[in-house]
Order: structure tokens, then sequence, then C-alpha cells
């Protein structure tokens, strides 16, 4: 299973997020990276040569950039793709005053090659890769005298240019103006607000259906084996974190082929849950009830289509699913039908459970957010290299940087367990670059949202009125705010569920001790089940019977 963990801003390309990765996709918040996206005006040389834009990433604490093309330098662009430029010794005869010097990744590290590009007299050193864009990042402090501008450039783009506009190249290097605002929070937000706050009263529904039609024999045992097969019991719960554990680390090691799995598994499963929170929908309209009989059963046919469609959009997004500026769309679709699904349908029987699994999910996200760095050779989180890619990374050899090996296969692919909203602003940059956009993982809706389901559970089986459910909403509303206050101000991955499980539990804990109902809360369904009178309107208790009699 994958650890699903991040909220926040992500580089699409980079993503050195530390985003979560399983089937159940549990939860963080993605730090925000260094790395900034710039525009590379090029033109050749004339006053009718054409120009192009084209898309490069620098680190803006290194380097401030002009807002504006209108203020950039212009500076002659030179090729020394061919030259490794490590040393002093490869500058060319005629010097590099007033050049944007284009090199090859490696041998050495970037920043010994802007050193050496600095000493002959560069303003710029753009670093051209075949494979991954990489974050402008490093030990700086060892270059305290550094300030030519670093960016990184796709090598594509680079021989683009080459072919379009010949050899004799000026460009201008710009970053456009960001926005005061980010409202990609707001709609993170409301989607993790609203998925969390339907899919527990959803389980509440369903848990009163069930109870109306129980009665005293054997539905009653029909109903146990039913719970049975939907229930996490502690000791479930703890196998389940075991083998997201091990799932994590298997993806570590294996992610260019476990990441195809995680895929498939995706699209088969939110299919599925499509199928069945739009089956729900339209079930319940009078209009085109025709039916197919088959086998001594009927098949509605309007809900033959649903199947269809709900595996087409499943389909298109997984050929898809690397276009960016649609397929976040379906993606976004088939999660929130994924998280709604695996609320309403699995089921924490009681508080116990949900203590168990909300605090075993927290230690499993801290240990993979803060312990592992100290632990992996490059000295990044598992969470980050499974986010870039264990590939996207540079790599530490002996205290030096070197690049890391391009795997020959899954270079950009990325596992789906998140909510992705790109940000629609600065569109100069989304012309030529990759849109940034706000994560949220699948993990942040739905291990708070199965305890939100049980609270919303508890308030049908005793009747309080939906209190424990409102609260816990709008806990969860609360924790997720403030994980995105700690975000904006520390500028720092912080795992989500470090707010988020504080604010759930405590405020259940409260609302069931002011309420003298803890004893019950925390055995839960176990406890006392509801019965209902002759005219299943009026709950009765199983304690409340007795009481009567």
């Amino acid at each position: 299973m994958y650890t699903n963990c991040f909220v926040g801003l992500e580089k699409y390309n980079i993503e050195k997020i530390k985003r979560p990765l399983s089937l159940r996709g549990i939860c963080c918040v993605i730090r925000q990276t260094a790395a900034q996206e710039a525009i590379l005006h090029a033109s050749g040389s004339g006053l009718s040569s054409p120009s192009k834009d084209y898309c490069v990433l620098y680190n803006p604490y290194w380097k401030e950039l002009p807002s504006t093309l209108e203020n950039a330098t212009s500076l002659s662009l030179m090729n020394l793709t061919a030259t490794p430029l490590c040393s002093l010794s490869e500058i060319p005869p005629g010097g590099l005053k007033n050049q944007a010097v284009v090199v090859q990744w490696g041998p050495c590290h970037f920043l010994e090659k802007a050193r050496v590009a600095q000493a002959g007299g560069a303003e710029a050193l753009l670093v051209a890769n075949d494979s991954v864009v990489f974050p402008p990042s490093g030990n700086r402090s060892e270059f305290p005298d550094m300030k030519i501008l670093i960016a990184f450039i796709n090598h594509r783009d680079f021989k683009d240019m080459d072919q379009t506009l010949g050899s004799n190249i000026s460009v201008r290097v710009y970053s456009p103006a960001r926005p005061n605002f980010d409202y990609t929070m707001v709609v993170i937000f409301v989607i993790a607000v609203f998925t969390v706050a339907l899919g527990g009263y959803w389980s509440g529904q369903i848990e009163l259906e069930n109870m109306k039609v129980v009665t005293e024999t054997e539905d009653t045992e029909m109903k146990k084996q039913k719970e049975d097969y939907l229930t996490f019991s502690p000791l479930t719960v703890v196998i389940f974190v075991v083998i997201c554990c091990v799932m994590m680390v298997l993806l570590y090691f294996f992610y260019k082929w476990l990441v195809y799995v995680m895929i498939a598994i995706f699209c088969i499963a939110s299919a599925m849950s499509l199928y069945n929170c739009l089956a729900a929908l339209i079930r319940r309209t009078p209009c085109g009830r025709c039916a197919i009989a088959c086998r001594g059963k009927t098949i509605e046919v309007r809900l033959i289509f649903l199947s269809a469609l709900c595996m087409a959009v499943a389909v298109v997004w997984a050929v898809f699913r690397n276009e960016n500026r649609w397929a976040w769309i379906l993606q976004d679709i088939l999660g929130i039908a994924f998280c709604l699904n695996l609320i309403k349908t699995l089921k924490l029987p009681n508080f116990k459970s949900c203590v168990v699994l909300l605090g075993l999910l927290l230690l499993y996200d801290v240990f993979f957010v803060f312990i592992t760095p100290f632990i992996t050779k490059n000295g990044e989180s598992i969470m980050v290299e499974l986010a870039a890619g264990p590939f996207g990374n540079t790599e530490k050899n002996d205290g030096n940087f070197v690049e890391a090996t391009a795997q020959p296969s899954a270079p950009h692919e990325k596992l789906p367990v998140v909510i992705r909203v790109p940000k629609l602003t600065y569109f100069s940059v989304m012309r030529v670059c990759f849109q940034p956009v706000s994560i949220l993982g699948f993990g942040d809706i739905i291990v708070p949202g199965l305890l939100i389901a049980y609270c919303r559970r508890f308030d049908v089986q005793t009747g309080s009125s939906s209190i424990y459910y409102i609260s816990s909403t709008i806990a969860y509303a609360v924790g997720m705010i403030l994980t995105f206050v700690v975000l904006v101000l520390m500028k720092k991955g912080q795992p989500a569920l470090l707010y988020l499980v504080p604010c759930t539990l405590i405020t259940a804990s409260v609302v069931a001790w002011r309420r003298k109902e803890m004893k019950k809360f925390w055995d839960g369904s176990s406890y006392q089940m509801m019965n209902y009178s002759a005219s299943e309107e009026n709950p009765v208790t199983t304690d409340d019977r007795i009481a009567q009699q």
C-alpha cells in the first residue's frame, strides 16, 4: 500500500514532495520545493529573426529574476555541452564574458560548473538534462561568492532552440510575479471537507437502512456477518499498517515496475468506486428502469451504460494520465469517488479501533518523513524518493553530488494517490512550463474520514442528533486549516496527520466525555444495538428497552 501524505505545492516533473503511496493512500503535507519555473526567451540574430519561449527551472532563493521580459538582461548563448566545464582549463580561450553558458549534467556537480563559468565571466549557467528536470539544490554554502543565475533546461528544448533559431542566439530569463493568494488551497479544502462529510453521512445512512430491516433472528446474524466482512478490528488495523510499511519499502526499491501495478489497481478500484457512487444516485431516479433478464436475474439497462461510462473514464485517464492540461480532472473525479466509496464501505467498529488506526498511521507518517532521511543513502526521506521517483533526485557519493542514473523505464510516472488542482495564474508561464499544482493525498481524506464515518454511525445507533458527526467534521476542517497555515508559515514538509489526528480524536473524545458516553463510544456497536418499534420511526436502544421492561 502506499502512503499518501501531503498537502501542498507541487512542481510537475520535479515533485520533490512528500507524497504518500498506497492503495489507501495515507497522508502528509508536501513541502514547498525551492524550485520555481521561469521563462527563457530566446531569439536569433537580426531584426526579423524568430523568437521562442522555453521553460527553465531555477532556485529563487539563490538568484532573483526580473518579473517582466522588458527588465531582463539580454545575454549571448554559448553551447558548451561538449565540455564538462569542471575546471578552469576548460574555459574557451575567448572567455565567457556576458554569456549564458549551456552545459550537460555531470560529471561534476553543477555548482562546480557554475563556479568555473563565473570565473570565466559568464552571467548564467543553463544545465541541460536528457531525462528529468531536477530542482536546483545542493550545499550552496560552500560557494558563498556564487552570483550567476543557475537554471535547468530540458535538453530537448535546447536542441529545438538550436534547430529553430540557429547558432547565434541571445536569451533573456524572467519569472512572472506570482499571485498573493493561492486559491487552490481553498479548492483543496472544499474538496477534502465535502468528501469527508459526504462519506461519513453516507456511511450513517447505510447503517440506518441496515438497522431498519434487522429483525431479532436470522437477519441479525446476517448483519453481523456483513459487519465482520467490512470491519477493521484493532488486530486488522495493526496488520494493515505493517502491510503499508512493507509496501512502502517495496515501492522504494522496485518503483519502476510497481508504479504500473499501482496505476492498474487505481484504475480498477476507482472505476468500481465511481460506479458505486453514481449507481446510488441513479437508482433513486424513477425514469429509465427498463431491464434485461439474464439467467434468472434482471439487469437495468441504465446500469449497464453506467458501468461502461465508468470504465471508459478510467481507461481514458490511464491512456492520457500524463496530459497536464485536463487529465487532472479525471484523476480528481476518480479519486473523490475512490475516497467516498472506501469511507462509506469500510467500518471501524469502535473508537478503540479508530485510536489504534490513526495513532499508528501518525507514527508511520512521521517515521517515513522525518526518520528515514537518517537511514537512506542519499539523505532523502523515502516519501520524497517515491514522490519524485527514485531516479528524480541527485545522489551523494563520498560527500560529492553526482547525477543519478536515469532509469530506462517509468521515468515520468507518478503514483496516482492525490487530488490535483492546477494553478491557473501567471498564464505566460503556463504557456511554456509545466503547470504547478496543489495536491491533496487520498489518505488525508480516507483515514480521518473513517473516524468521521464511525461518529456518524454512532449517532445513528444512539439517536444523538448527529452531534459526534458534526463536531468531528468541524474538527477535520480545523485540522486542514492548521495544516495549510503551517505549510505557508514554515514552508517545510509536515505530516498532515500530525494535525488531523489530534484535532479529530480529541474532539470526539471531549464530546463523548461531556455526554457521559465514553464507555459506549469506546466499545462501539458491540456495546449496544438499535431496535425499532413497530412504527420504525422512533429508535429504541437495548438499554432503553430493558429499562421499559
